[in-house]
């Protein structure tokens, strides 16, 4: 006979912006939360609530699996959400994704645990499409936290030591090399100099260091999250170390204090971080770049609390555009070929060929993304200019040659005009 194992999820969330008419509404929330777990693979056996006066409930339901709790605040119009289940017949967390949505709050932040005595130290639920998720076992986590704009975590899986943010793996030791490559290495090819750099986003910092080892004389990497950084510095293999963060720092406060020369005193590391907003940041700088890397999570069109969505649209692309010296380029992270999640590149497709006249696509091998490098000035044959200039280099790819830089500006199929 084969026993359950003695483990389950459990996800607390907070719901936020929630209208508090609806928060007092016991049949609603009733409702709300029932349909949610059902949705999600529970099994409802009862469900009881408590009112409290002058306002607020207590909504409780039994399941099966454990059971599920939703204590409103009608008057912050917030609500504490507990999901509790023990076996994989149901999954906890898209139970509060539909319970948000259903009760049509402006923001969901949810912390998962493992519980039981077996298992990894966590799981992490990669969403990537309409039903469709990636399950990753974090053995050790090294650090988790809520920044004051995203959930991170930082732990050891099977790729090594990764980072997630809102649940999205963004790196990992094992294939981050790859991914920043593709990322960065077309754009330098495309790009008439490669001196002065701007990268916007790109936490970790693999990208200054790529485009230093490739010549820049100045990298400017701008960055909403401070928090985030500093805790790649101080925890990834990868990436700024704590010494190259801190001075990468220390630039920018003898910038904003005009205390001496900068480029006198950094000559050996021209990188300068600054923790501002990427759009606020570009629309106060008079300096150009020869490259603009912007390095962002998906786009999120059925999120509009997410604030960087606004740096994937054409007013912003024409605003970094705005910054870029005769023969810059800009490059952009723009999301998945795969035809079942490919939404965010056929809008980014759409979005640079209205900036710029030349556009060169480059797929990369490591998991599934895509990047688009655009040029203001018209170039005939962009993919022929890649790949004659990759052997003049100063920087030398580990994973792109000739062969990678062909292959991977063809587009798939079902983006092609």
């Amino acid at each position: 006979m084969n026993e359950r194992p003695f483990a389950g999820r459990h996800v607390l969330a907070e719901l936020t912006g929630v209208d508090p008419f609806l928060l007092d509404d016991e049949t609603a929330v009733r409702a709300a939360l029932g349909e949610a777990l059902t949705r999600a693979g529970a099994t409802v056996l009862q469900v009881i609530a408590h009112r409290f006066e002058p306002k607020g409930l207590t909504v409780l339901a039994l399941l099966s699996e454990s059971h599920a709790s939703v204590h409103t605040w009608p008057e912050h119009g917030s609500a504490f959400v507990d999901l509790f289940t023990c076996g994989d017949a149901a999954d906890p967390e898209l139970a509060a994704e539909l319970l948000a949505r259903a009760l049509a709050a402006t923001e969901l932040r949810r912390a998962t645990v493992e519980r039981g005595a077996s298992g990894p130290a966590r799981r992490v639920h990669e969403p990537l499409s309409t039903g469709l998720r990636r399950v990753w076992d974090v053995d050790e986590v090294l650090w988790s936290g809520r920044t004051a704009f995203q959930d991170v975590l930082i732990g050891r899986t099977a790729h090594g030591v990764t980072l997630f943010c809102d649940d999205e793996r963004q790196s990992s030791e094992a294939t981050q090399l790859a991914y920043h490559e593709a990322l960065l290495v077309p754009a330098l090819l495309l790009a008439e100099h490669r001196r002065q750099v701007l990268v916007i986003g790109s936490s970790e910092g693999v990208v200054s260091q790529l485009a230093v080892s490739a010549g820049a004389e100045r990298v400017d990497h701008v960055d909403i999250d401070t928090e985030c950084v500093r805790a790649c510095a101080r925890l990834l293999p990868y990436g700024y170390t704590d010494a190259e963060l801190a001075r990468a720092e220390h630039n920018a406060d003898r910038e904003a204090d005009r205390e001496a020369d900068r480029d006198e005193d950094s000559a050996d590391w021209p990188v300068t971080v600054h923790y501002r907003d990427g759009w606020q940041f570009l629309s106060g700088t008079d300096r150009r770049y020869d490259v603009v890397v912007v390095d962002l999570p998906d786009e999120r069109p059925d999120d509009p609390a997410a604030q960087h969505n606004r740096l994937y649209h054409v007013e912003f692309l024409r605003l970094a555009a705005g910054v870029l010296a005769p023969g810059g380029v800009l490059v952009g992270q723009v999301g998945c070929p795969t035809m079942w999640r490919n939404d965010t590149l056929r809008a980014a497709l759409r979005r640079y060929r209205e900036v710029f006249p030349t556009v060169l696509h480059y797929g990369s091998d490591e998991h599934e993304w895509s990047f688009l490098t655009g040029s203001p000035t018209l170039i005939e044959d962009p993919v022929r200019r890649v790949t004659d200039r990759l052997a003049m280099l100063p920087y030398r790819p580990t994973t792109i040659d000739a062969e990678a830089l062909r292959r991977g500006a063809v587009l798939p199929h079902s983006l092609r005009p």
